[in-house]
């Protein structure tokens, strides 16, 4: 499948987890702004283990420091990875199920424990119907950004009832009168998807194509309806 080479503005910051001291996480608050209506609806519960590696020193404080710690680690941990080719983009740690025995590396004297937890992930798949908040438009197309996913393309050729219409602030338009414009939120169907490890700017970074073929019910919605893919 061949991705259009095209710039890509930079990468924001990555999203960010709570801890609570009962050690129940919740998802990042979301905003009423466009950017949260790009929020998509298909979330993920997995169970992962992952290992926190912390100094010997640490280990030596109370039980409920220690645990809150330990958590802390894989908190930041998973906002370094952001993501991964099997499980998708980590939203947020929902439960943890368990820490395991600490095994100590003669290397570097720190000791390192298996974490077990349940996790919300996104992982898109060809034919899912999602949404996403417009952020370019060229004449080949328009870029959309899809909750964690900055690089949505929709190919001209995948919109076949509208046509580029250029200038300042360029668009595209329909013969039924709908315009897709900057910040306009787009329902559309998964065309593609691929995982890109490292190219460019780009890291650790799904990629997809988009169409608004073949379903009447994709083109631009209202903010209003934004509400039904709410996280």
């Amino acid at each position: 499948m061949h991705f259009p080479n095209h710039s890509i503005p930079t990468l924001p910051n990555a999203p960010h987890f709570h801890f609570s001291s009962s050690s129940q996480f919740s998802p990042p608050p979301l905003s009423s702004s466009s950017s949260a209506a790009a929020l998509l609806h298909f979330s993920y519960s997995v169970e992962l283990v992952k290992d926190v590696e912390i100094t010997a020193e640490k280990e030596k404080r109370d039980a409920l420091n220690f645990q809150r710690y330990i958590i802390t680690c894989l908190l930041e941990n998973l906002l370094k990875e952001k993501a991964n080719k099997d499980h998708g983009y980590f939203l947020a740690v929902t439960s943890l199920k368990s820490i395991g025995k600490g095994v100590v590396n003669s290397q570097s004297q720190c000791v390192s424990f298996p974490i077990t937890f349940s996790c919300r992930t996104f992982l898109p798949f060809e034919g899912e119907i999602l949404h996403g908040v417009v952020h370019h438009i060229f004449r080949r197309g328009l870029l959309l950004k899809c909750g964690p996913i900055k690089y949505v393309f929709l190919s001209a050729c995948k919109m076949p009832t509208y046509h580029y219409v250029g200038g300042e602030n360029p668009v595209f338009s329909s013969n039924e009168f709908a315009t897709i414009g900057n910040d306009v939120v787009v329902r559309f169907s998964v065309l593609g998807v691929r995982w890109i490890e490292k190219r460019g700017c780009i890291k650790k970074e799904f990629v997809m194509l988009a169409s608004l073929e073949g379903n009447n019910s994709l083109g631009p919605i209202s903010l209003s309806d934004s509400d039904e893919f709410d996280l």
